[in-house]
């Protein structure tokens, strides 16, 4: 799983922050979480692919949606055909149908507008969902998580040609399907040579939020937890007049929920410069060191699976 920030600015967009947008990229699909200004442009940037099947809106604040006309009508002058779904909060459907046809025409490839509630399941793939999120902003809002399923057990081969002596062929695909086999005059269970479920991974991105309870809900365990970071302490009082969080405030959702990563991103333009790391610094005092991190535009994160071997991996585009 890859995570590709490419707008992490506040509403205020600077030279070095595009406003809101993150694509994720698993295996295959490309799912894009809010689309402001210029989102495109940092697409073809950061060489993420075009291919994106489904965009999820958090709000319809302008620093979120307004790329979404552009990337549309370029997909059109590219000749799209392959249908593009569009997951809004429900009660936004004619905001985001207007904004569709912004350019005066509706792209010549379907585009559904999908409206969702907090608990809804916006997309299933089988091997993950993507739900909405409960948040607390001053308008209608969700946030999303991506929820992986359970994945199958390893298969003991070793175990099963060794020890058993079922040689390779298809009563190993059957076993690891979870099917029982015959062989030398036994019966062979999948739980004799496949281990125990593993777990998937799990993402959430919150969009503008306060701290709430809906988030520490959908981030238990999170591997990464991406959240409003707009402000630092000495913004507290603008944090909650504007609905949105302090970077120790977010950083005390992810330790509530036990997520293992935290990345802070809609930076407001008063972190401009290396104004950011005030923000870094207070989130890391919170969540125990590198754990937390602000996001950049063009920061890349690898998320392995809970199990793996592999480590959490950040790398960063011109940084």
């Amino acid at each position: 799983m890859r995570v590709t920030f490419l707008g992490t600015s506040g509403a205020v967009p600077t030279t070095a922050r595009n406003p809101s947008a993150v694509l994720v990229a698993r295996e295959g699909d490309r799912l894009l979480f809010d689309c402001g200004e210029g989102t495109q442009r940092q697409m073809m940037r950061y060489a993420t692919g075009f291919d994106v099947g489904h965009i999820f809106l958090s709000h319809l604040h302008g620093d979120h949606v307004l790329g979404l006309p552009g990337l549309l009508q370029t997909w059109d002058f590219n000749d799209r055909e392959s249908p593009v779904a569009v997951h809004a909060p429900a009660g936004t459907r004619e905001q985001v149908t207007a904004l569709v046809a912004a350019t005066g025409d509706r792209p010549s490839y379907p585009v559904r507008v999908n409206q969702v509630e907090p608990g809804d399941v916006a997309l299933d793939r089988g091997a993950y969902e993507v739900r909405a999120v409960a948040v607390d902003h001053r308008t209608t809002a969700v946030g999303y998580a991506l929820v992986e399923a359970e994945r199958k057990g390893r298969f003991d081969r070793e175990k099963a040609e060794e020890e058993l002596g079922i040689p390779p062929g298809p009563k190993y695909s059957r076993l690891h399907e979870g099917e029982p086999v015959e062989h030398d005059g036994r019966t062979v269970r999948p739980e004799e040579v496949v281990g125990p479920p593993r777990p998937g991974r799990r993402l959430v991105y919150t969009g503008d939020t306060r701290p709430c309870e809906g988030v520490v809900a959908a981030a238990a365990d999170a591997d990464l937890l991406i959240h409003d970071g707009t402000f630092g302490d000495d913004r507290a009082e603008r944090a909650r007049e504007t609905a949105h969080a302090t970077a120790r405030e977010a950083a005390a959702v992810a330790n509530r929920a036990g997520a293992k990563r935290l990345a802070l991103t809609h930076i407001s333009s008063r972190y401009a410069g290396d104004g950011w790391r005030q923000l870094e610094d207070e989130a890391q005092e919170a969540f125990e060191g590198e754990r937390a991190f602000v996001a950049h535009d063009g920061m890349v994160a690898e998320v392995p699976f809970p199990d793996s071997d592999r480590e959490f991996v950040l790398s960063s585009h011109g940084r």
